[in-house]
C-alpha cells in the first residue's frame, strides 16, 4: 500500500486528460489506496484472483492439453465453466446459456478444443480470437444466444488477465466516453474490436501506472468503477 501512496506524492495530472483525470479521482475517491486499498481489494480484486488461480490449478496449458489427449472435453468445458460460475462476471442468462452449450458432447469439444486454441494457440491474437468467436457462434443454443462479448472475453480474462480483458459493452464503453474515448463497437465480436479494446485498456494502463496496476484485473476493475451504476 505504502507503494502506490509514495508514488501519488510525485505524480503530476498535467500528462492527463481531463477525462482522465476525472476518471481517475473518482476511483480514488471510492478507492483511497488505490489498487492496493484493502476495500478495493474486497468489492473488486480478490473474488478475481481466487478465479484466475482455481483456472491456472486446472486449465493452464499441461492439464488443459493432457484432457484433450484423453479425450476428456466434457470435463474441460465443465472445469470452465465452473471456475467461471463462482463468479459474478457473467449475467445469470450467459451462465445458463453456456452451461446449455457444452452439455453435450459435441458442444463440449468444440468448446474445449476452440479454447485451448484461443488460449495457448501458437498463432497471432487476431487468428486465434475469430476462430474463438466462430466456435462459440457454432456451440447449440437452446434459448439465449451464447455469442456475446462477456462470454468471448471472460475465459481469457480468467487464465491470462496480464493480456485479455474482460468486456461488458454497456458499461465499459461508457466508461470509455468518461475517459474522453469513443470505443468503436459492433455486437458481434470481432478480433478487430477487440484489438481496439487492449489498445485502450494499455492507454489506461499507461495513465495509472504511478498506482501500479497489475494487471488487466486492476484495468477492468477501474473502468467498471467509472461506467457501474453501482459507483454512481
Amino acid at each position: 500500500m505504502a507503494r502506490a501512496s509514495e508514488s501519488r506524492r510525485v505524480w503530476s495530472p498535467a500528462r492527463l486528460s481531463p477525462g482522465a483525470y476525472r476518471c481517475r479521482r473518482k476511483f480514488l475517491r471510492f478507492f483511497p489506496e488505490g489498487f492496493y486499498d484493502e476495500t478495493y481489494l474486497d468489492w473488486e480484486r480478490d473474488y478475481k484472483v481466487s478465479a484466475h488461480d482455481r483456472f491456472c490449478e486446472l486449465l493452464a496449458p499441461k492439464p488443459f492439453a493432457a484432457l484433450l489427449r484423453e479425450k476428456r472435453y466434457a470435463d474441460a468445458a465443465q472445469l470452465a465453466v465452473k471456475v467461471e460460475a463462482r463468479t459474478h462476471l457473467l449475467f445469470s442468462f450467459e451462465k445458463m446459456a453456456l452451461r446449455d452449450a457444452v452439455r453435450t458432447p459435441d458442444g463440449a469439444r468444440s468448446f474445449a478444443e476452440g479454447l485451448y486454441d484461443y488460449l495457448y494457440g501458437p498463432e497471432p491474437l487476431a487468428a486465434r480470437f475469430d476462430r474463438w468467436c466462430n466456435v462459440v457462434a457454432g456451440l447449440p443454443r437452446v434459448q439465449t444466444r451464447v455469442l456475446t462479448w462477456p462470454i468471448v472475453t471472460v475465459f481469457g480474462f480468467l487464465a491470462l488477465p496480464g493480456e485479455h480483458f474482460f468486456f461488458k459493452p454497456n458499461v465499459t464503453r461508457r466508461a470509455a466516453r468518461a475517459y474522453g474515448v469513443e470505443l468503436p463497437y459492433q455486437s458481434r465480436p470481432s478480433a478487430e474490436i477487440y484489438e481496439s479494446l487492449l489498445s485502450f485498456a494499455e492507454t489506461v494502463r499507461r495513465d495509472l501506472r504511478d498506482l501500479e496496476p497489475r494487471d488487466m484485473i486492476d484495468i477492468q476493475s477501474f473502468l467498471w468503477v467509472q461506467g457501474s451504476e453501482e459507483y454512481e
